[in-house]
């Protein structure tokens, strides 16, 4: 083996636990380990981004990826972490989100080349379906005791008196079924490495505790650190909701947002995490940054980085076009090569008016579209002042009292962009 897999996660921050071994296991010869996803989406969100990372780590380490889809599980839900049971998925649903999965996961692993490490997707719904349960409790269930489970920290949480809920005999038994899914896959698959969150803990050991009684072998652990945020929210959510890979569901803009406004110190953990730069390069980037941080170097890198990586080059162009229109010197023609979703995402909470679109057949004149028709300015006499002050434009373009808005004007066929001096801003919606 030519790369140390668990020393690059080490420098990188990403280890929380590793069991004893692990490390001399893995540079022996090429190994195969695996990360449980859960396909309650079609979508993978940022937060599934640390495991995915660790596989792809693991891959260009020389070892052989395994992206397991807990279809099973995910029939039952996993009470890490969880307060409550969740919503249990049918089977046509899973297959829907196991596809799309499996095409986001393709831009990180390499599932084709044919290499001996080249990276598997597997569904542990494929080998749970047709296991009874009477078979289940014989098979599985009488290797490990009670005792063994109640000690997790997992279940401790959820039945400790705090707990506003208790804990369904569905999701006591999740540990299991995760367990087995470590021995089925060390049984079918030789895979002797489970990674995850460091909440995953519990479930990973069981697995292996599966592997030496059932299996008479030995399983190893990883698990990285949970992701946080220095200011104590939540990593990987927005005000509306979770950061996804797909970009019908989460812009490129708005993801590159996201990890541009990350704090100093979020984003120098961060880059080690989310991204492939080496050391020396993050040191240096890490150097200039604390030299002028005022620039947001580490920031810049950062949100460039993950958005090519999870977007593309021109997905990441056009987010840093879409930025420069609210902050930069930008024109007309840079505002009319935005899509509607990215029009809408940089503007989004600018105050809007509607108009009908024959209005603008004769072409709409300016003190209407500033103050009678839409209420921007307060007052006609207000609008004339502003315009005489040269401080009015239509789509990023300077104009005097006497232009008139046409359909020539129209971003998408349906807006219009109003502005007041630098900073305020009012989009005029045309139907």
């Amino acid at each position: 083996m030519t790369k140390n897999f668990v020393e690059e996660l080490q420098w990188r921050g990403m280890v929380h636990d590793v069991m004893p071994g692990a490390e001399e296991h893995l540079m022996e010869e090429m190994r195969s380990a695996y990360v449980g996803i859960d396909p309650t989406a079609d979508s993978l969100h940022i937060g599934h981004l640390v495991g995915v990372m660790m596989l792809r780590h693991f891959q260009l380490a020389g070892h052989k990826p395994y992206a397991l889809v807990g279809g099973a599980t995910g029939m039952i839900g996993d009470p890490s972490g969880k307060s409550a049971e969740r919503n249990l998925l049918d089977e046509k649903t899973l297959r829907h989100n196991e596809e799309a999965l499996k095409e986001q996961l393709g831009r990180f692993l390499d599932f084709e080349s044919g290499e001996p490490n080249a990276a598997v997707l597997v569904n542990n719904y494929d080998w749970m379906k047709n296991f009874s349960f009477l078979e289940f409790i014989r098979d599985v269930g009488k290797h490990i005791t009670v005792n063994y489970m109640m000690a997790k920290d997992s279940v401790k949480k959820r039945l400790s008196s705090d707990a506003k809920e208790g804990m369904s005999f569905t999701e006591f038994t999740y540990q299991l079924v995760q367990g087995y899914d470590f021995l089925y896959l060390y049984q079918n698959h030789d895979c002797t490495l489970q990674m995850g969150g460091s909440d995953q803990w519990g479930n990973i050991t069981t697995g292996t505790e599966l592997i030496r009684r059932i299996g008479g072998g030995k399983g190893f652990a990883l698990t990285c650190p949970l992701i946080t945020k220095a200011d104590g929210t939540k990593f990987g959510k927005t005000e509306g909701g979770n950061v996804w890979l797909d970009a019908e569901r989460t812009s490129p803009y708005k993801f590159y947002q996201y990890w541009l406004n990350t704090s100093d110190e979020d984003a120098e953990k961060y880059i080690k995490i989310f991204t492939f730069l080496s050391k020396k390069e993050i040191e240096n980037l890490v150097a200039e940054h604390k030299e002028a941080p005022h620039m947001r170097s580490l920031q810049k890198k950062l949100a460039e980085e993950v958005t090519v990586m999870v977007h593309s080059q021109e997905d990441l162009d056009n987010a840093i076009k879409a930025s420069n229109i609210l902050f930069g010197k930008s024109t007309s023609e840079d505002l009319k090569q935005l899509n509607e979703k990215t029009f809408l995402d940089v503007f989004d909470g600018v105050p809007q008016a509607t108009v009908g679109k024959e209005e603008l057949e004769p072409g709409l004149d300016m003190i209407g579209a500033l103050a009678a028709k839409t209420g921007f300015l307060a007052s006609n006499g207000e609008a004339r002042r502003e315009l005489k002050q040269n401080s009015i434009s239509v789509n990023k373009e300077k104009v005097k009292e006497d232009y008139l808005i046409t359909a020539s004007d129209l971003i998408n066929n349906k807006f219009v962009l109003l502005q007041r001096g630098k900073k305020n801003y009012f989009v005029l919606v045309v139907e």
